[in-house]
């Protein structure tokens, strides 16, 4: 199974909104992109709102077979490791395999000597074709690498061999991601990372490193441009050369995670695949939840106070909501709306703060935040929250899908 050079990643954690995330990707192939839609949920996001993995599987089947679809889809066992996957097993065929928890732990000595003694050609002056100035690297560097990353690497073949003998050669996609990091991985890093999963014989696909900046859930890029667009250049590059120097698939490409709303960096991120003609696979997970609350808030009356209670609830339980997201989010909660407050606004001061359009004075990065964190509080709510969705789909769906086409497709993969 080869991946396509442009793949979407889509989130729906109520798995309502299949229909209208692939009608968006339709459009886009109307217009000649050619991007293709890969439904992910992570084994959190089905443990909180009480889904199972197949579940996923079916909306993306239920879409695909309602629109006529006659292309190929994923469907991504999110951030998944050897605890959580094999309930992924049955109806995922693209796989995130998440090695965070292995980072900076001890490799075997004898697998990190193999390591160096197979990477030793690479240290003095690196030179990636492409990047002007070649990277100094000595053996100190790759044993600094090798303690932080081989562990972890060596965790992800152990995932890979698992799914593998399940499921068969060639019959899914695999991404390593290594995200989840204190750092951002430098070009050096990046290389050494793919020289070690190359070595494990995993044939990735997709790789996620941890990018400088802050890529807070649902919120704007924080961080210096110029800085990231000179590590997303340089690590094109390492893939370029990586794939050649270490017989990685030729798919191969970089993931974006958290990648829902970084409108400052998709020109940068659109610019940067143009020039090197090259594949992205981009995560939007909670764009579509916080997508489903703005059209209940547009709705009105009874939907618009779902939405109200949603906050209130989230204000409530800030601690145990925001707690799992410390990493990902920055909610200053000097800058949220009382509940009391929230409960008499009106649709339109509503929409406003939650919607992402930073030019509207009422825009509120700290409230939205908070909702997207907040899902929990509507999985709680059982039917009265699903049966909204139902009785508003025409509204939500019409947002979800500007949200995705018009703030996302659109500016990262159109011509």
């Amino acid at each position: 199974m080869i991946i396509q050079k442009y793949t979407m990643g889509m989130g729906d954690r109520f798995a309502h909104q299949g229909k209208a995330q692939l009608e968006s990707v339709i459009k886009g192939q109307d217009q000649g992109i050619d991007v293709y839609p890969t439904w992910n949920k992570s084994f959190r996001e089905h443990s909180i709102v009480k889904s199972q993995p197949q579940d996923l599987r079916v909306e993306a089947d239920a879409a695909v077979s309602a629109l006529g679809w006659n292309r190929d889809y994923y469907v991504d066992a999110d951030h998944i490791g050897l605890k959580t996957v094999d309930a992924f097993l049955e109806g995922s065929n693209f796989y995130t395999l998440d090695v965070a928890d292995f980072v900076g732990q001890t490799a075997e000595a004898d697998d990190l000597e193999a390591f160096i003694q197979a990477n030793l050609q690479y240290t003095g002056a690196l030179r990636i074709p492409g990047i002007d100035a070649p990277f100094e690297v000595n053996e100190a560097d790759l044993r600094m690498v090798a303690g932080k990353y081989l562990a972890a690497i060596k965790a992800a073949k152990s995932i890979y061999e698992h799914i593998l003998a399940a499921k068969g050669a060639g019959s899914f996609v695999t991404e390593v991601s290594v995200d989840e990091t204190d750092l951002p991985q430098t070009p050096t890093d990046l290389f050494f990372i793919l020289s070690m999963i190359a070595a494990e014989q995993i044939p990735v696909q997709t790789i996620a490193p941890k990018f400088t900046g802050r890529f807070n859930k649902g919120v704007d890029y924080v961080g210096d441009l110029a800085q990231f667009e000179k590590e997303f250049d340089e690590d094109l590059f390492v893939i370029a050369y990586a794939i050649k120097q270490f017989g990685l698939p030729h798919s191969l490409k970089l993931s974006v995670h958290s990648g829902s709303d970084k409108f400052s960096i998709y020109p940068i991120i659109k610019k940067l695949i143009q020039k090197h003609d090259a594949g992205l696979h981009v995560k939007t997970a909670g764009t579509t939840w916080l997508e489903e609350v703005i059209g209940l808030a547009e709705a009105d009356g009874d939907a618009l106070a779902i939405a109200k209670d949603i906050y209130a609830g989230a204000y409530a339980r800030f601690d145990e909501l925001t707690a799992p997201y410390a990493t990902v989010i920055d909610i200053n909660k000097e800058q949220l709306p009382t509940p009391e407050a929230v409960a008499a606004w009106d649709s339109e001061q509503y929409l406003g703060t939650l919607r992402h359009e930073q030019s509207d004075p009422r825009y509120n990065q700290n409230f939205r935040q908070l909702i997207h964190v907040g899902f929990k509080v509507a999985a709680e709510m059982g039917e009265r929250y699903t049966n909204a969705l139902k009785a508003n789909e025409a509204v939500i769906a019409k947002n979800v899908s500007y949200n995705l086409y018009q703030r996302h497709i659109l500016p990262i993969f159109g011509a």
